[in-house]
């Protein structure tokens, strides 16, 4: 690593004579969609559906994983797994279909594999998050197969800076005795731009208004249910620390950076406790897996907790030079050594390492009267090894490389958009070395019918190869209740897509539409044998291929009722809805429809905001699964800002107290969402 950082810094000195003092952004970069293209593509103009969270929002966000921070945006779940780990959910599909960004480059961590390991970034390391509905694999490869989060932080500063500016916040929550504090600093000396950040957030086992295991849940196994009592879900206390920093070099042709980050949690795993010991088989107690209260030959057994670690080192430059029919190149690295240990009776038990790299170059073109593009190469390189008890991947070597194009004409009134993307993957075990090769493409067109509109629509090609779970698993995996088997002879999973996009913005209204259908040929799933691995007692899963459909859409809807001057107030509503089936059957933890409804009376110095969501009943389930009730959740803020750059928030989450279950998650019937809590933090920008 010392070698890496030598290299960094001979690489920057040797770009300093080319990168001069200062240089001029015409564009909003707030507007432009970084993940949609290495060209600028502003948020109203895009034909896929995307979200964007603010770190305004992120303030507000509750002090969770990446997950169930970005739970309620339209389209987007979380696998909930407790407060300590959560991956996002996106149309119905999560894991690897999800692919989990920071500032472009992959997260090189575990968390694809299973959902009870933690992503290794939290949301409020970042200034902003991008949120990309459907396939854009064209960009990242086919692990973007559902959809993308790319988690942008601030350590490599591609703008100069003027003096000193950053941020801090501090906030404390009820319900789980939350404490979280973060900040940021960022100081410029001439072209030279420094940035340090740290985080700090930590949490007691959270309270909810019901027993922890659902009343269908008690009713399958033949117990009890005692009705609605204020319970607290064991074992799910959460501590993080991360901090880094980063240096920069700005000049008016371009930009060069290193970062360095180091992440520490350890996080309780609710519904993840290990049997060591086999009781009668008049107690059926292998669906009591993730019982922490649960007791064998009278011993309570102790929950499962994660020790994770990560350090991980970022390369980032970009610069302006003519390049044949280029104007521009960009390049962007990342190196982490990534490692957790599930420690199990305060012993380390399983331990999942991920060391590798991924990086990119993007050749952009000029603008020329609307026409932009861009071709681009990704490489990766990561070795993955499981040791212990819950080994249930071998040791693999990956490897994946890809080569991309992208194109768009916007000539105002209409415009045609299109790429091609070729990758291969390869995965290398002691027993075995298999090769995929997917070609992806898209085309897309879009008119601007009349002023404020956008009107879009587009078809895509997706290939995914797949994972080292999917092809090697063979043990039991507790956090999914099941022995799960791969198989080494399946194939890649191509998906033929349509997306249509509607917006529509003038001084009052903002509407945004977007419906979709995809057809996959070979789409992998996890399906029950209806046999029992005879030594750990846990139903047999197997990875199977089957031709799949997947349709829905979301709506996106803002009123301004009424303003005067720096006051306003606002109607917003927001709704979603996915359909999933396959020949097997429907897929499992395929999410409900939901709507949210959102009043806002903006003062000035202080916003008041109401929130009241439904999430609708789920009883289309897959075979074993149990369906889940629907729910209804209340959700108010007050924000006072009395000075410029300072703000004061209290925000109370779940008011009317009720059980809510994230039918994305394993632990649905284990583990129901928080319930009533009151958040108080102060924040200060300067």
């Amino acid at each position: 690593m010392r070698r890496l950082l030598l290299l960094t810094s001979a690489a920057m000195a040797a770009a300093s004579p080319a990168l001069a003092q200062t240089r001029d952004r015409a564009v909003d970069v707030e507007q432009v969609i970084v993940t949609a293209a290495p060209y600028v593509v502003s948020m109203d103009s895009v034909t896929t559906s995307v979200d964007v969270v603010t770190r305004d929002d992120l303030d507000l966000a509750p002090s969770s994983g990446l997950g169930d921070v970005l739970n309620g945006l339209p389209g987007v779940r979380s696998t909930f797994f407790g407060p300590g780990a959560s991956r996002p959910v996106i149309r119905g599909l999560a894991g690897p279909r999800v692919l989990v960004l920071t500032n472009g480059v992959g997260m090189i961590d575990a968390s694809a594999l299973s959902p009870d390991h933690q992503v290794a970034v939290d949301p409020q390391e970042a200034k902003r998050i991008e949120v990309l509905r459907g396939s854009a694999a064209l960009a990242y490869g086919g692990s973007a197969i559902g959809g993308v989060v790319n988690v942008i932080d601030e350590r490599i500063s591609e703008q100069p800076v003027d003096g000193v500016s950053g941020r801090v916040l501090g906030a404390i929550s009820s319900g789980d005795s939350g404490e979280t504090a973060s900040g940021a600093l960022k100081f410029g000396q001439g072209p030279w731009v420094f940035s340090v950040d740290g985080l700090r957030r930590q949490s007691a086992d959270y309270e909810v208004p019901t027993s922890p295991e659902s009343r269908r849940q008690l009713e399958a196994e033949g117990e009890e249910y005692l009705g609605p009592v204020e319970s607290t879900v064991e074992n799910t206390a959460v501590e993080l620390n991360s901090y880094g920093g980063g240096v920069s070099y700005v000049g008016d042709r371009g930009f060069l950076g290193v970062a360095v980050k180091q992440t520490d949690t350890t996080y309780g795993v609710p519904g993840h406790a290990h049997e060591h010991e086999h009781e009668d088989e008049d107690h059926e107690d292998e669906d009591h897996d993730g019982d922490d209260h649960e007791e064998e030959e009278g011993h309570a057994e102790e929950g499962v907790k994660i020790d994770l670690q990560q350090t991980r080192y970022d390369l980032r430059g970009g610069l302006d030079m003519a390049l044949g029919p280029f104007e521009k190149i960009r390049f962007s690295g990342g190196y982490a050594d990534y490692e957790h240990v599930e420690i199990e009776d305060g012993a380390p038990a399983t331990r999942f390492q991920s060391e590798g790299w991924e990086g990119r170059l993007e050749l952009v073109q000029p603008d020329r009267d609307g026409w932009q593009g861009a071709v681009g190469l990704q490489a990766l390189s990561r070795d993955f090894a499981a040791i212990g008890e819950e080994a249930y991947v071998p040791s693999v070597e990956i490897t994946e490389t890809g080569a991309f194009a992208l194109q768009r004409l916007d000539r105002d009134a209409w415009g045609l958009e299109g790429g091609l993307r070729f990758d291969r993957r390869t995965l290398e075990t002691a027993a075995a070395e298999m090769d995929f090769d997917n070609v992806s493409a898209s085309l897309g067109a879009f008119v601007r019918p009349a002023d404020g509109w956008f009107l879009g629509a587009s078809l895509s090609r997706t290939g995914r190869a797949p994972t080292e779970a999917e092809l090697f698993a063979d043990g039991p995996h507790i956090a999914t209740r099941g022995y799960e088997v791969g198989d080494a002879s399946l194939g890649s999973e191509v998906s033929y897509a349509f997306d249509a996009t509607l917006h529509y913005g003038d001084a009052r209204w903002d509407l945004d539409l977007h419906a979709f259908a995809v057809q996959y040929d070979g789409f992998i799933d996890l399906r029950p044998t209806g046999a029992e691995d005879p030594e750990s007692e846990l139903p047999i899963y197997a990875y199977r291929q089957t031709d799949a459909e997947f349709y829905g859409g979301e709506a996106e809807v803002s009123y301004r009722l009424w303003s005067q001057g720096e006051s306003s107030f606002t109607l917003e509503g927001a709704a979603d809805y996915v359909h999933g089936d396959t020949d097997l059957g429907p897929p499992a933890r395929i999410p409900p429809w939901s709507a949210t409804g959102r009043a806002i009376f903006d003062r000035g110095w202080w916003t008041g905001t109401l929130e009241v969501r439904q999430v609708g009943e789920q009883d289309r389930v897959a075979e074993g699964e149990l369906p889940t009730d629907g729910y209804r959740m209340i959700n108010a803020s007050l924000v006072f800002r009395p000075t410029d750059g300072f703000k004061v928030f209290v925000e109370g989450r779940n008011l009317n107290d009720t059980e809510a279950r994230e039918h994305a998650s394993f632990l649905k019937d284990l583990a129901p969402l928080p319930g009533r809590s009151l958040r108080m933090g102060v924040g200060y920008a300067f």
